[in-house]
Formats: C-alpha cells, structure tokens, sequence
C-alpha cells in the first residue's frame, strides 16, 4: 500500500446533517460530496478552479470544492445548493429569486452562482446592481449572460429583506 492509498475518515456537517465516509487521502471535496455523500447539486466544470459551478460554503464561506481535498475540511460544516432551502424544505431566497427572474437559463453553473450569493448575501444584505454583478464574477456562466443573473441576486436580497421584517405571531 502507498501513501497515496490510504484512506482517511472524514466527518462533515453537511447542510446541517452530520455525514462521513472513508476515503482516499486525494480525494477532492467535490467528488466526496457528490460520489460519496451522493449530493449531486455541486456540479463540476473546469476542475481548475475558475469557473464557479462547484462553490460550496465551508464555514459559511465559498470555496471552490473542485480545489479542496476532503480530509482538509474535515470536521467543517458545509453547505451545498441542496442546503441553501428553507427550514421548511421550500425554495431558499436565492433559489426563489432565480425562479422568478429566469437566471437558471441551462442550469449547470446555477449551484455554485447560488452558493456563491448565499454567502454574499450574509455579508452585504442591500447590494447595489454594481455589487451585484462584482458578488459573482468569480462564477462563469456558458449561456446568454448575467442579466438574469444579476437581477436574481437584487431579487433574493429583496426577499431576504421581506422575510427578516416578517413578525412571527407568538
């Protein structure tokens, strides 16, 4: 057995649900999480690193999972697109947003853009359309554009903004 061939235990929290599975010590955070853990949602694209599609939130920061070896977040929560819903199973504000402002186009690089405004979000709940467009340019899409795409991020932050002045009756 060589090195490169000894497996390692890696525990996750993994959008909210503790998850592990023994695996290769080169085995990438992308590939664990969608041949191990079976959460297809991060999708992988250039596996360089560079177009976005396999964002996830590690700590609630996005890193590009197709970078990041499994054993070095171990331990770490992690959220993927599967995680980024309501409590209630529904369609989280960013999921939303981009249904109703038709920013999926073909889908593929929707996860890591949604992951992406998920964390950004967090940090910058008003962003102006320039903001918008700077919060994702670290995530490529092949389709027609950003349009759709830039007005999903100012629609998700409209719902955020609606849901946090919600009163919850007591």
């Amino acid at each position: 057995m060589t090195a490169a061939d000894e497996l390692f235990e890696v525990s996750l929290l993994v959008n909210g649900v503790p998850r592990s599975a023994t695996v290769p010590a080169r085995r990438l955070l992308s590939d664990f999480l969608r041949h191990d853990l079976e959460l297809t949602g991060t999708h992988v694209g250039c596996e360089h690193g560079v177009c976005g599609a396999c964002t996830v939130l590690v700590d609630g920061r996005p890193i590009r999972s197709c970078l990041q070896f499994a054993v070095t977040v171990d331990g770490a929560s992690v959220t993927t697109v599967e995680g980024c819903t309501r409590a209630d199973g529904e369609l989280g504000h960013v999921q939303q947003a981009f249904r109703d402002c038709h920013g999926l186009q073909c889908g593929f690089c929707t996860p890591g853009f949604v992951t992406t405004i998920t964390a950004y979000l967090e940090e910058n709940p008003a962003p102006t359309e320039e903001q918008a467009r700077e919060a994702i340019a670290g995530n490529l899409c092949r389709c027609t554009g950003y349009q759709n795409i830039v007005a999903s991020v100012l629609r998700a932050a409209e719902l955020r903004a609606g849901a946090a002045g919600e009163v919850t009756p007591s």
